[in-house]
């Protein structure tokens, strides 16, 4: 095994420091980034898909919940699969409590391929609390790229779209796939996603942060019980 240089204390010190440098300016270059992730044009969802949940059938505007804005997570589970992707799973097990999320007016879902009762039991066997939907039967996970074709067969891929409602449209926003879930599975790691992003009044573009009515930034942060959904 192929271990760190062993220094003195001060060695060490001035290497943190010389790489703190450059930890900062990929900060300030992930600022930038997400600024122009949010100033992405948007396409309105036209399609009217059925989707089926735990409360039965589903459309696209009923998975907001009532919110603004919903992230999809496509997690892999093809209809001939006994069991979820274990990358995914592996994925959704990180994912932490959504009450956070959700007072950011934002909704998060799991949507696969498989039929629905192919995944209650193995969501009850992981233990996830998490809204999973299947789209079997419909061409969501084709027309958002993570079911493609391959040699004649079907194959299924991870990714996560995010889609903004105003009123009764719905819109597609950014969709981002495979190395691009690296590091997600954070509130703020999903927001910057977003095109209201994490609703702080430092954040480009401008006016983004009172679209739910009041500033929802770090502020606003508190116990997830004590929040009012």
């Amino acid at each position: 095994m192929s271990l760190p240089e062993i220094v003195s204390r001060e060695q060490w010190r001035a290497a943190r420091e010389e790489l703190l440098v450059k930890e900062k300016a990929a900060t300030r270059a992930r600022d930038a980034l997400n600024a122009e992730r949010r100033g992405l044009p948007m396409v309105e969802v036209e399609d009217e898909y059925v989707f089926e949940g735990g409360d039965g059938k589903a459309t696209l505007p009923d998975l907001f919940e009532g919110r603004h804005q919903l992230v999809v997570h496509h997690f892999m589970f093809a209809p001939e699969w006994d069991a979820g992707c274990r990358s995914c799973s592996g994925f959704l097990d990180q994912i932490g409590h959504l009450a956070h999320l959700k007072a950011r007016g934002t909704t998060l879902v799991a949507v696969s391929r498989a039929p629905y009762p192919k995944i209650l039991p193995f969501k009850a066997r992981m233990g996830w609390t998490v809204p999973w939907y299947s789209s079997y039967g419909s061409d969501f996970n084709r027309d958002f790229e993570v079911t493609l074709e391959h040699e004649g067969e079907l194959v299924e891929r991870p990714g996560v779209s995010c889609f903004l409602r105003d009123g009764d449209r719905v819109f597609h926003t950014y969709s981002t796939y495979e190395r691009g879930l690296d590091g997600l599975g954070s509130t703020t790691g999903f927001l910057d996603l977003t095109a209201l992003g994490r609703q702080e009044e430092w954040e480009e573009p401008k006016g983004r942060a009172s679209a739910l009515g009041a500033s929802a930034g770090s502020e606003r942060i508190r116990y997830h019980d004590e929040y009012e959904d």
